[in-house]
C-alpha cells in the first residue's frame, strides 16, 4: 500500500480465486489489493493514497475462513474481526477472539480483516500481539501458485517484506489449548485505540509464557526476559495458579520496565533524565495490563 498516483482508482478488479488476485497484481504493478478497506479508505479519504487501481479481495472465500492442519489453525487472511469474535472461534484461539472484539466499533468490525491488520501493521492493530504472542506465522502466495511461509514478526519488524504481487494469503497459529489473554487500554470508554494492549500465553509443553505488548512502539514487543524469568517460578507440573500476587506484580513492571526503558545517562556523566510523565503514565498501564493478564491466564 505504498503506490501513489496522481488520480483516483479507475480500475476495479475482483478476482475469485487467490491466484487470480496475484495474476491481476502482477499484470497491474501500481494496484492495491483490498479487502476490508477500513485503513486504506482513511488513507484514500484523507488524500494520503490515490491507487491507479484496486484487486478486491471480497470474492475470494478460500481466504474466508480456517481449517486444522497438524496442530495448527490455517487462518484465512479474509477472516473479519466479527468473525473471530464468535464463540465458536474463541473455543479456539481465545485471545485472537478477544482482541477481534476488542477491535472497534461493529461498522469496523464487520469490515476489518486478519489479513489486513497484518499488513497495514499499524501499531495499534489489536490482532497483532496476539499473532506475536502466539509466534504465528503467515503464508504468502506469489506468481505461478508460488507459496512461501515467514514469521509475522519478520513481516511487521520489515525483516521480510512482501515482494511486487505477493498476497498474505492465510496465518498459521499453533493450537497450544492452553489459558492465553488479551487485554487492552485505549482512551476513553467503549471500543477504540489501544494506547497500550498485552497478549498472553501459556505454553505448559514447552513450560513457557510469551508475552507481547502492543501500541507502544511500532511493533508488539515480547519482553524475553520477563518471560523466562516468571516461567521458572510456574509449578508446570501442580497448581500453575499458585503463584505470590508479588510475582504477578513484579512480572508486570518487569514487563513495563522493558518495552519502555528508562532514558540512557548522560555520556558526560550528570544527572540521569527522568522519563516524561505521559511515559510514566504508559508504563503504569502497560504494568497493570501485563499483571492482570498473567493473573488471569494462572486463574
Amino acid at each position: 500500500m505504498t503506490t501513489h498516483a496522481p488520480q483516483a482508482a479507475h480500475t476495479v478488479t475482483l478476482p475469485g480465486t487467490l491466484d487470480e488476485a496475484v495474476a491481476a497484481l502482477a499484470a497491474m504493478p501500481a494496484a492495491v489489493p483490498v479487502a476490508g478497506g477500513t485503513d486504506l479508505m482513511a488513507a484514500v479519504n484523507s488524500g494520503l493514497l490515490r491507487p491507479a487501481a484496486l484487486v478486491g479481495l471480497g470474492r475470494i472465500s478460500e481466504i474466508r475462513g480456517w481449517r486444522y492442519l497438524d496442530g495448527h489453525a490455517l487462518l484465512g487472511a479474509g477472516l473479519t474481526h466479527a468473525r473471530m469474535g464468535r464463540p465458536d472461534f474463541a473455543a479456539l484461539i481465545p485471545a485472537l477472539a478477544a482482541a477481534a472484539r476488542a477491535a472497534g466499533p461493529p461498522q469496523i468490525r464487520n469490515a476489518g480483516t486478519l489479513g489486513g491488520n497484518i499488513v497495514t501493521a499499524a501499531p495499534t492493530g489489536d490482532a497483532l500481539p496476539v499473532l506475536a504472542a502466539l509466534e504465528a506465522t503467515v503464508i504468502i502466495a506469489g506468481p505461478e501458485g508460488a507459496r512461501r511461509e515467514i514469521p509475522v514478526s519478520h513481516l511487521l519488524a520489515g525483516v521480510d517484506l512482501l515482494n511486487p504481487g505477493e498476497l498474505v494469503g492465510f496465518v498459521r497459529v499453533p493450537l497450544l489449548h492452553a489459558p492465553q489473554t488479551f487485554l487492552k487500554a485505549t482512551g476513553r470508554t467503549g471500543p477504540g485505540r489501544s494506547t497500550a494492549s498485552v497478549a498472553l500465553v501459556l505454553d505448559p509443553a514447552r513450560r513457557g509464557v510469551r508475552c507481547a505488548v502492543g501500541a507502544v512502539a511500532p511493533m508488539p514487543l515480547r519482553p524475553l526476559e520477563a518471560e523466562r524469568w516468571v516461567a521458572s517460578l510456574i509449578d508446570w507440573d501442580g497448581d500453575r495458579g499458585h503463584l505470590d500476587p508479588q510475582v504477578t506484580t513484579a512480572f508486570g513492571e518487569y514487563v513495563a520496565a522493558a518495552c519502555i526503558p528508562d532514558p540512557p545517562p548522560p555520556q558526560d556523566g550528570g544527572e540521569p533524565i527522568p522519563l516524561p510523565p505521559a511515559a510514566i503514565h504508559l508504563r503504569r498501564t502497560v504494568a497493570a495490563l501485563a499483571r492482570r493478564a498473567l493473573g488471569r491466564a494462572l486463574a
